[in-house]
């Protein structure tokens, strides 16, 4: 590995950039000791392989400007690596350190296998991409990471075909669709009020109408273990809202939402829909 001497700056480190994609497989060229990540969004899965002959005491360091959500980092050939970190949270260097007596990768700073270190002042907050509810029954965001405690989900002008109400559905590996226990409530004014319930997933209100265009979001939070809970609000005409209420237990770690409608058969038309997690 060679360094290189800045006469003004010092000793530089050689670096290397990438505009990363989805499932990205990058290895580290001799000489490189950092790399910076720059993606247009979360990545859902990527790899990182440690340069094939590193110098004893020798630093790697990689970071992305976005989550990437399933990270697999590899040593090369005759290493091995402890606590091979298997996420990146967004704006999080991870550094590891090379012993060459036993051929080992050591972790130096943040390395996340699970839960992703908060930065100062806040959790790590990491946006979907928005999706176009204008065809299909059915809008799913998947591999959500492990770590999630908090989703919302965001209806920017959604509407649909017909007159069934709107759905939310959790999922762990598969998605549920029973055992939801979700109330809904539209308001029009103060003497035209309607309820709905469901246990077939997380209800908007009772909406009832193919001209409904909602705006609004639904909060989706984690009480403990597999136990969710949900809570949103929002409008479907000029004059009439919607609130809602529920929860479910789920039979494993959530990794996915679905929306959706009660009877399952109706198309999305209209607007666009996100989520955040964090």
């Amino acid at each position: 590995m060679t360094a290189k001497i800045d006469g003004t700056n010092g000793l530089l480190q050689q670096y290397d950039y990438q505009v990363s994609t989805t499932g990205f497989s990058y290895t580290f060229a001799a000489g490189t000791t950092v790399l910076v990540m720059n993606p247009a969004g979360t990545l859902a899965t990527g790899t990182i392989t440690m340069p094939a002959s590193p110098a004893d005491g020798m630093t790697i360091t990689f970071s992305s400007t976005q989550t990437i959500t399933a990270l697999t980092v590899n040593a090369n050939t005759g290493q091995s690596i402890v606590s091979a970190a298997t996420v990146l949270p967004a704006r999080q260097a991870t550094t590891y350190v090379y012993r060459l007596s036993n051929t080992t990768w050591y972790p130096m700073s943040t390395v996340a296998t699970n839960v992703p270190v908060a930065p100062a002042g806040g959790s790590i907050i990491t946006s979907g991409t928005a999706v176009a509810s204008t065809s299909g029954t059915s809008i799913d965001f998947t591999s959500l990471p492990s770590w999630v405690k908090r989703i919302t989900v965001m209806f920017n002008g959604v509407s649909t075909s017909g007159t069934s109400n709107h759905l939310i559905q959790l999922g762990a590996g598969s998605v549920t669709s029973t055992g939801y226990t979700s109330t809904g409530i539209s308001i029009v004014n103060a003497t035209a009020n309607s309820s709905t319930t469901s246990a077939a997933g997380f209800i908007l209100g009772d909406i009832a109408s193919a001209a409904a265009v909602i705006i609004g979001n639904m909060i989706i939070t984690n009480v403990s273990g597999n136990i969710w809970i949900a809570s949103g609000t929002g409008r479907y005409s000029g004059t009439a809202c919607f609130t809602n209420g529920g929860s479910i237990s789920l039979a494993g770690t959530l990794d996915r939402v679905r929306i959706t409608t009660v009877n399952g058969t109706d198309t999305f038309d209209a607007g666009s829909i996100n989520i955040l997690y964090e």
